[in-house]
């Protein structure tokens, strides 16, 4: 599990044969999971200056693989004793985004994202969103797209300072809008009643 808290921008030094290999500060360990912009992904190699990761392929059918290259955000997954802050965050992609309007305000930037329309269901005014691994809340929802408003600090920290019109990013929807979803449908498929056995099969199934 992770948070959507960015803990450094590091950097892809190569991504070949479903290998992708990270220039990163971070000590990791084969085995750990670290989300690479949003991804979660296993640690197969650890090298003197970063690590490799293996994709997949599920994972590379899922995500925009142009993220795999020159600055990525990463977070290494939650340990039990850390602190909770910014949200619950699985670090499997849902869908890929593409930013269509970026408008500047006073002490803000608006960016509006556009998704296909099958996954608005999951994206909730003012709940929570996961992009390029970022922990976000959304402002606002229409048909097919979503606006985020980004204050100049998370600007200054992250890589959202280089998206343009038409940058693909990385999208996790929030986990509870896609569990509450599953759930509904499959009662609505069903002519008997959940049990607590069915929702248990449900959740695992994330």
């Amino acid at each position: 599990m992770f948070t959507g808290l960015i803990r450094e921008i590091a950097t892809v030094k190569s991504y070949r044969n479903n290998i992708l290999t990270i220039l990163s500060k971070h000590k990791a360990k084969v085995g750990d999971s670290i989300a690479i912009n949003g991804v979660c992904l296993t640690v197969i190699k650890v090298n003197s200056d970063g690590f490799d990761l293996e994709l997949a392929d599920e994972t590379r059918s899922i995500i925009d693989e142009s993220k795999l290259s020159g600055k990525v955000h990463i977070e290494p997954a939650m340990q039990m004793n850390d602190r909770f802050e910014g949200h619950i965050v699985q670090g499997h992609i849902d869908c890929v985004g593409t930013v269509t309007k970026i408008t500047q305000r006073e002490n803000a930037t608006d960016f509006i994202v556009t998704v296909d329309k099958k996954y608005i269901a999951h994206i909730i005014p003012k709940g929570s969103i996961t992009i390029d691994g970022i922990s976000l809340t959304v402002n606002s929802v229409e048909d097919d797209n979503f606006r985020l408003t980004i204050i100049p600090h998370t600007l200054k920290e992250t890589l959202i300072k280089n998206y343009k019109i038409g940058t693909k990013i990385n999208i996790e929807t929030d986990v509870f809008a896609r569990y509450i979803d599953h759930i509904l449908a499959h009662r609505q498929n069903s002519k008997k009643s959940l049990s607590w056995n069915d929702i248990d099969e449900i959740q695992m199934s994330y």
